[in-house]
């Protein structure tokens, strides 16, 4: 599937580039190692983040909250997924884990939203507003991970009026059933396309404007 893309209105959305997600040691890895390894996750990732770079396209950051204490110790209301942030401390801020792993590392020009404290990288954040400050109507969506965050901001983004591609193979997720539920069952609601890494490589090297 060949999908076209203007320059002057497509940006690269990273989702989650935690080492507590993709690196050796992080908190989470050894949940998402075997799917990550298995389709080569965090090598495309980084395939469609230097083709992106290479076409000079925007590059925005969708970064969950990192944990500080004092977060959640006093909320009446949490969700089960920040529950299990909490207890986990994942993403510590000053922490390693809570560290963008170092190819991901952002850019002179890219755009880090506001930490969302959820899953959809919309919710209580500036990302749909930097984006429309910058003209941007199409997003090509990678990172972590494939059933919560991934799937909730690319389905906010549906909701909010974005043309979104999701890069299948640049995603990872706990299980192959959770990355079933995700890339077949939720996420083709919202998603105009979904591309494997070398469609959207091709696409993007073939950029209008």
């Amino acid at each position: 599937m060949t999908v076209t893309y203007d320059k002057e209105i497509t940006a690269l959305l990273v989702i989650d580039p935690y080492n507590d997600f993709i690196s050796e040691g992080g908190k989470l890895w050894d949940r998402l190692k075997a799917v990550a390894e298995a389709n080569n996750c965090v090598p495309h990732m980084l395939q469609v983040l230097n083709a992106a770079r290479k076409e000079q396209l925007r590059v925005f950051y969708a970064l969950h909250h990192r944990y500080r204490p004092g977060d959640y110790e006093t909320w009446k209301y949490i969700a089960p997924v920040q529950k299990a942030a909490w207890e986990h401390k994942t993403f510590e801020y000053g922490t390693w884990g809570g560290e963008i792993r170092g190819e991901f590392a952002p850019q002179p020009g890219d755009v880090l939203a506001l930490e969302h404290w959820c899953s959809s990288g919309f919710a209580n954040t500036d990302l749909d507003l930097q984006l429309k400050k910058h003209g941007i109507h199409q997003l090509i969506v990678i990172g972590l991970i494939a059933h919560t965050c991934v799937e909730a901001t690319v389905r906010y983004g549906a909701e909010l009026g974005y043309e979104v591609t999701m890069v299948k193979d640049a995603t990872a997720s706990y299980s192959d059933e959770h990355m079933h539920a995700a890339l077949e069952i939720n996420i083709p609601n919202y998603a105009s396309a979904i591309l494997l890494t070398e469609e959207i490589v091709r696409s993007l090297s073939q950029l209008r404007g």
